[in-house]
Order: C-alpha cells, then sequence, then structure tokens
C-alpha cells in the first residue's frame, strides 16, 4: 500500500516538476518576466516543497475517490483531471491572480490555465494507468 501510494505521489509529482521547470523557467521565462510577477532568485526548493505536498494530497484524493471507481480507465483519467484541474487552477492560479502584483492579470490567467491544461493532461492519465498498472500486477501476483 505505501508502494501504491508513493507510485501515486510519483505520477503528480515527476511530471509537474518538470514541466514547471521547462514551462516557467525556460520555454515561458520571457512571458513570466513581462507579467514582473516573479521574483529574480526563485527558491525551488521551496516550490519543489509545495509540488510535494500537493502531491500527497492529490494521490490522497485519487486513492480514496477515484481508484475504485467503476468506469474505464479513460472516464476515471478525465474525472481526476478534471477535479485536480479545478482545484489547482484555483488556488495557483485564481488566488495567485487575484493577491500578487503582476503587469497583466488577463495574461497570467491565460499562461496559468494553459500550464494547468497540460499539467493534468499529463498528471491524470499519468497516475490512471500506473495506479491500475500496480493493482493488475497485484491481483496477479495474489
Amino acid at each position: 500500500m505505501i508502494k501504491r501510494f508513493s507510485l501515486g505521489v510519483l505520477a503528480y509529482l515527476v511530471p509537474t516538476f518538470a514541466l514547471g521547470f521547462v514551462w516557467h523557467l525556460i520555454l515561458f521565462q520571457r512571458y513570466y518576466d513581462e507579467l514582473a510577477i516573479y521574483r529574480k532568485d526563485i527558491v525551488i526548493p521551496l516550490g519543489f516543497l509545495s509540488m510535494l505536498i500537493q502531491a500527497i494530497i492529490f494521490a490522497w484524493i485519487y486513492e480514496k475517490v477515484f481508484s475504485r471507481r467503476s468506469g474505464t480507465l479513460l472516464s476515471r483519467s478525465l474525472a481526476y483531471a478534471a477535479l485536480g484541474a479545478g482545484l489547482s487552477w484555483s488556488f495557483t492560479t485564481l488566488a495567485v491572480a487575484a493577491k500578487n502584483v503582476m503587469s497583466s492579470v488577463p495574461n497570467y490567467l491565460v499562461i496559468e490555465t494553459a500550464f494547468t491544461v497540460v499539467q493534468w493532461m499529463m498528471v491524470g492519465p499519468l497516475t490512471t494507468f500506473v495506479l491500475a498498472e500496480t493493482d493488475r500486477k497485484q491481483t496477479l501476483t495474489a
């Protein structure tokens, strides 16, 4: 059970950290610089810790709400991704736009909404597949 939960955590943490790093610090760095929202000396360990906490919570949600849900892998994946994206969007996009100083709230909403969509297009299916595969392997060895 701990291995399974850890896989759920990793299914969120690995793609989210990788995508977040590439998206914010490489691909769209100029866009974020123009928004004037981020500090020059980003503290990556704090961002990683934030993602780890999110990963633990989202793995728990998946386990309690989606893992035993009837339906196909695709339907579970889409439902989990929709819930995860909605929650993520509310606390990483809307809340930040509401309280942080930036040059353009609409531009921030566009780029961060796109990030959240891409993130959950990766995390939803990956989590569902990895944990379903773990279940299948456990069933075969039982």
